[in-house]
């Protein structure tokens, strides 16, 4: 079983509750507009990072980070990209990938809105962690926390930051 600390859209803003939300996972994942190569430097220090870069990302967070990331964990084939859309409504970016190949997992960030929906048509699960950052239009910042064991997802967790 491996656990993931999963979030998005930090826009260059860091928060110690990151790391304190993110110390039993054992992996974080960051679904992209990092905002600056400080914040994925700061959580790569603390545990394994994966991620993709987003629209407000520079050729600093480029160089390191995929626009659209695909691998594998504890049986699972997860696909990653910033600007993805949800079920029913997947950008045209990414639309062809997933119903060519489609992964278990679909994560994507850009609108600042968390949401997590199973599609069934695709037979995925889709998590969109919302925004952890202090910028757009958001009244509240999100991230989410899961495990995969043997490829399937449990023990969702919503994490509300405050202030």
């Amino acid at each position: 079983m491996i656990r993931i600390g999963l979030l998005s859209d930090t826009h260059s803003y860091w928060d110690e509750k990151y790391l304190q939300y993110f110390e039993t996972c054992d992996e974080i994942w960051h679904a992209g507009d990092f905002g600056s190569l400080e914040i994925a430097l700061k959580l790569q220090a603390f545990r394994p990072l994966r991620g993709v870069y987003g629209n407000i990302d520079g050729q600093e967070i480029r160089k390191h980070f995929p626009l659209v990331n695909r691998f594998t964990v504890e049986g699972a084939e997860v696909l990653m990209k910033h600007i993805g859309g949800y079920p029913g409504k997947y950008d045209p970016s990414i639309r062809g990938s997933l119903l060519t190949r489609p992964p278990r997992l679909f994560i994507s960030g850009h609108s600042h809105i968390l949401k997590v929906k199973y599609d069934k048509t695709l037979d995925l699960l889709h998590i969109n962690p919302g925004a952890a950052g202090i910028y757009g239009f958001h009244k509240v910042r999100t991230m989410v926390r899961f495990a995969i064991e043997e490829g399937v997802f449990k023990d969702l967790e919503v994490i509300e930051l405050a202030g």
